[in-house]
C-alpha cells in the first residue's frame, strides 16, 4: 500500500509514562521512640524498588526526640526565640522578630527551622540532628522490612529570597544524588551548559508536598518513576551536603547589610572595594548589639568616594538613636582597623532612606 494511502496510527490511550506522586495515608501521630519505618511499611505495602520516600522533617524530629518542651506558664514565642538563638551560628538578616539565620547544620533558614505548628502547644520542633543520617537509617530499615531499595528524602518548608510563598526542600537524603550535574552537556541548539546543576532532591520534596499538604495530616509521600535510586547500601552517600552554598560561593555573606554597588563605574568599584568591605564589616559587628536595626550601604556619587548609609526601616526617633549608637561603634571599629573617617549626616532626616554619608581614608597619612 502506498505510504500516502495508509491510515494514520491510532493515538495512544492515556498519558505517556512519567512520574507519579502518592500520599501515604493512615499514619499515626508520632512521638519519641516510635518506629517510623514500621509504620510506613504497614501503611504502604506497595512500596517498590526505585521509589523515593519523602518524609516531613517534623515526623523525623518527633520520633528522634528533637523537641523542646515549653514549661507551663512560659511564653511560647519567647521560648522559641531562645531556641532560635541556641541553634544559630550566624545571623544573616533580621527585621523585627523575624531572623534569617545559618543553623549549625549549614542551612540558611527563617527561625533556624524551629516549628510551632502541627505539634502540641507545650512543644517546639527542632530540625533533625542529622537528617542525612536519619534518611540512611530509614532507608536501611525499609530494606529490611520490605525487601525494597528506595531513596529517602527528608523535607522541610523554607522561604525563598526575592519570592513570596513557601516550598518544601530537602534537608536530608539517602540513596540518590542531591544534584544532577549537567555542566558540559550540550543542548539541542548546540549550547554548552556552563553552570546547570539540578537540585533534584529539592524538586522531589516540593512535588511530594502537593499530596502531603500542610493541614491534611499526611507526612509521607512516595514519588514513583524516577530512575535515580542507587541499589544497595548508602555508605558514602553525600546526602544533602552538596546543596549547601556557603564560603566562597555565598554572594550574600552579610545578609541585608551587604554592600550594593550602585552608580560607581567598574574602576571605582575595584579601587574602593576595601573601603566598602571595611564599612560593611564594621556595621555588621556594631549592629549585632541592636538586632532590630538593619542598615543598607551603597556607593555615593561617582566622584566623591563617599559611602551612603540608608535605614532599611522608617526614620524615627528610635532609629535615629539606634543609628547614633551603632555609628559610634562603627567609627571606633574602623579607627582600630587603621581608617580615618568622616561622617556627614543628611540635612533633612526622614525625607528619604538616606541618613548620612561616610568617607574613609588612610589614618597613617
Amino acid at each position: 500500500m502506498p505510504e500516502r494511502d495508509r491510515e494514520p496510527a491510532e493515538p495512544p490511550l492515556g498519558p505517556p509514562p512519567g512520574l507519579s506522586v502518592h500520599p501515604v495515608s493512615g499514619l499515626p501521630e508520632f512521638g519519641p521512640g516510635d518506629d517510623l519505618a514500621a509504620a510506613v511499611a504497614a501503611a504502604a505495602p506497595w512500596l517498590a524498588d526505585g521509589d523515593v520516600l519523602v518524609v516531613t522533617s517534623k515526623v523525623v524530629s518527633k520520633v528522634e526526640g528533637s523537641l523542646l518542651r515549653v514549661a507551663p506558664g512560659t511564653d511560647r514565642e519567647a521560648a522559641r526565640q531562645r531556641a532560635v538563638d541556641a541553634e544559630t551560628v550566624r545571623v544573616v538578616a533580621r527585621r523585627g522578630p523575624l531572623k534569617i539565620v545559618q543553623t549549625r547544620h549549614g542551612w540558611v533558614v527563617a527561625a533556624a527551622g524551629i516549628d510551632a505548628s502541627n505539634t502540641a502547644a507545650d512543644t517546639l520542633v527542632l530540625l533533625p540532628e542529622d537528617a542525612d543520617a536519619s534518611a540512611r537509617r530509614l532507608r536501611a530499615r525499609l530494606a529490611d522490612l520490605c525487601g525494597v531499595s528506595v531513596g529517602v528524602v527528608i523535607s522541610d518548608t523554607f522561604g525563598r529570597p526575592w519570592r513570596d510563598g513557601l516550598t518544601d526542600v530537602a534537608v536530608g537524603a539517602a540513596g540518590l544524588p542531591a544534584l544532577i550535574d549537567l555542566r558540559g552537556a550540550v543542548d539541542p541548539h548546540g549550547n554548552r551548559l556552563e553552570t546547570t546543576q539540578v537540585a533534584v532532591v529539592d524538586e522531589l520534596a516540593a512535588a511530594a508536598d502537593l499530596v502531603k499538604g500542610k493541614l491534611a495530616g499526611v507526612p509521607v509521600a512516595v514519588v514513583r518513576g524516577l530512575s535515580l535510586v542507587s541499589p544497595g547500601s548508602s555508605t558514602g552517600d553525600a546526602g544533602t551536603r552538596p546543596l549547601v552554598r556557603l564560603g566562597p560561593g555565598d554572594l550574600f555573606p552579610l545578609g541585608s547589610r551587604d554592600v550594593v554597588a550602585g552608580r560607581a563605574p567598574a574602576g571605582a568599584i575595584t579601587a574602593r572595594a576595601g573601603q566598602l568591605d571595611a564599612v560593611a564589616d564594621a556595621f555588621r559587628v556594631a549592629a549585632a548589639a541592636l538586632p532590630e536595626f538593619p542598615v543598607v550601604l551603597s556607593y555615593g556619587q561617582d566622584t566623591d568616594g563617599g559611602i551612603d548609609v540608608h535605614l532599611a526601616d522608617a526614620a524615627t526617633l528610635t532609629t535615629a538613636l539606634n543609628l547614633g549608637a551603632v555609628l559610634g561603634a562603627v567609627l571606633v571599629h574602623l579607627r582600630a582597623e587603621g581608617w580615618a573617617t568622616r561622617w556627614e549626616p543628611v540635612g533633612t532626616p526622614g525625607a528619604s532612606s538616606l541618613v548620612g554619608r561616610l568617607w574613609l581614608g588612610d589614618a597613617t597619612r
